[in-house]
C-alpha cells in the first residue's frame, strides 16, 4: 500500500515538473519573437528607385526617381508642362494677304468656335495635370493657366478686329499698343502715317529693307490700301505688340535644371547638336 502511494506522488512530481519546465520555455520563445518583431521594425527599409523614360529634342533619358517622394503620375505631368506643353498655342488663321483677310471675315464665327473649343479643351488639360508638389513647378502651372487665358483673350479680339477694329480700343492689351488701336480707328491720314511708320519699323528688321518699303508704297497705290493697311497695322502691328505682353513661363536652364533635381539620377544617350 505504501509503495502504491509513493509511486504515485513521484509520478505526480515528475508531471508538475515538465510542465514548469514547457512554461519556462514558452516565456523564452514569446521573448524571442518580441525581440526579433522589434529587431525587424528597427531594420532601416531601402526603396527602390522607378524609372521614368523620356526624350527631348537631342537625347533619349531614364530618370531614377524616388517614388515615396513622388509618383510616376506626378513626374509624368511634370514632363508634360516642362516640355511638351511649353509654349501653348491656340491655332488661328493667319491673316497676311487680302485672301486670307477675306476668309477670316466670312468665316469670323467658325473660327470664333473653335477657338472657344480648343481653349475650353486645353484648360481642362491643365486643371487635370498632376505634378510635384514643389513651389517652382507648381506656380509654372498657374502661369501656364494665365498665359492660355490671355493668348485666348488677345487671339479673340484680334479675329474680330479684322472685321470691327473698334474693339481693339478697350481691352487689357490697350495700354501698351494704343497706337495701332487709335490707327484703325483713325480718319486716313494718320492711318498712313501709323501704317508707314510701321513699315519703315519691319524694313530695319528684315534682310531686305527695300523690299519691305517697296512692297508698302505699291500697296499704297492699290485700291485696297485700306485692306492692305489693316493686315499689318492688326497683325504686325497690334498683334506682334499684345503677344509681347502676354504672360508665360519662361522656358530656360532653370526649369531644365529644376526637372533635372526630380530625380536621384538620370542616364541619356544623344545626339550631337
Amino acid at each position: 500500500m505504501r509503495i502504491w502511494i509513493f509511486s504515485l506522488l513521484f509520478i505526480s512530481f515528475l508531471s508538475c515538473k515538465k510542465e514548469a519546465k514547457s512554461s519556462v520555455n514558452q516565456k523564452k520563445d514569446t521573448v524571442s519573437v518580441a525581440q526579433k518583431t522589434t529587431e525587424d521594425s528597427l531594420t532601416p527599409k531601402t526603396t527602390q528607385p522607378e524609372v521614368f523614360a523620356f526624350v527631348t529634342d537631342l537625347c533619349d533619358s531614364k530618370g531614377y526617381f524616388d517614388p515615396t517622394k513622388y509618383s510616376r503620375e506626378e513626374i509624368e505631368g511634370t514632363y508634360k508642362l516642362w516640355f511638351q506643353m511649353s509654349g501653348i498655342s491656340l491655332n488661328t488663321p493667319s491673316v497676311f494677304n487680302l485672301n486670307d483677310l477675306e476668309e477670316i471675315r466670312r468665316d469670323k464665327d467658325l473660327i470664333l468656335a473653335k477657338l472657344d473649343k480648343d481653349f475650353a479643351g486645353n484648360k481642362k488639360m491643365i486643371e487635370n495635370l498632376k505634378i510635384v508638389n514643389v513651389p517652382y513647378w507648381q506656380n509654372i502651372k498657374k502661369l501656364s493657366y494665365t498665359e492660355l487665358h490671355q493668348d485666348y483673350e488677345k487671339k479673340k479680339i484680334q479675329i474680330v478686329s479684322y472685321s470691327d477694329p473698334s474693339v481693339l480700343i478697350n481691352n487689357k492689351f490697350t495700354g501698351n499698343c494704343i497706337n495701332f488701336a487709335k490707327a484703325v480707328n483713325s480718319n486716313d491720314e494718320e492711318l498712313i502715317t501709323e501704317w508707314r511708320k510701321l513699315r519703315e519699323e519691319m524694313s530695319k528688321r528684315n534682310g531686305n529693307p527695300q523690299r519691305i518699303i517697296t512692297e508698302f508704297e505699291n500697296h499704297l497705290t492699290s485700291s485696297n490700301w485700306k485692306d492692305y493697311a489693316m493686315i499689318d497695322l492688326i497683325t504686325f502691328g497690334w498683334g506682334n505688340c499684345a503677344n509681347n505682353y502676354i504672360e508665360r513661363p519662361l522656358h530656360d536652364e532653370k526649369m531644365y535644371n529644376e526637372f533635372n533635381a526630380l530625380f536621384i539620377k538620370i542616364d541619356s544617350e544623344c545626339d550631337e547638336p
